[in-house]
């Protein structure tokens, strides 16, 4: 493995399998189109209230912990669940701190939201 020669073709499969990954994150998980719904409509309110280049950066950091979150969760989800389909006591825990990353994630990107845009809407 550590020996393999840098490969212009190899690199371009990666990034097509990374791209298959976030296919199947977007088609298959639930919580995955929430986010991204979530994240348009702060879009449209970023524009709207002309958010400064700043506050866009927070919402772009946040943004994508959130989905980089949800898309470790089902990288787990999918392990565990092929290592261990019949209920487990360990594994069940496994999944709930994943689920419990992304909550954590979603909370402080909800904080940072708010304090982003409560001013906006105070001065409407």
């Amino acid at each position: 493995m550590g020996n393999d020669r840098f490969s212009w073709k190899k690199r371009a499969l990666s990034f097509r399998y990374a791209a298959k990954g976030i296919s199947i994150l977007i088609k298959n998980e639930h919580n995955a189109w929430i986010h991204l719904v979530v994240f348009t409509f702060v879009i449209i309110a970023g524009f709207s209230f002309k958010i400064s280049s700043f506050e866009w950066a927070l919402i772009a950091i946040v943004s994508g912990m959130v989905l980089l979150s949800e898309a470790f969760n089902t990288a787990i989800e999918y392990l565990c669940n092929r290592i261990s389909p019949e209920q487990n006591e360990t594994i069940g825990k496994v999944k709930d701190i994943a689920a419990g990353a992304v909550l954590i994630a979603a909370i402080f990107a909800a904080i940072v939201g708010l304090i982003i845009f409560v001013p906006y809407l105070l001065k409407l």
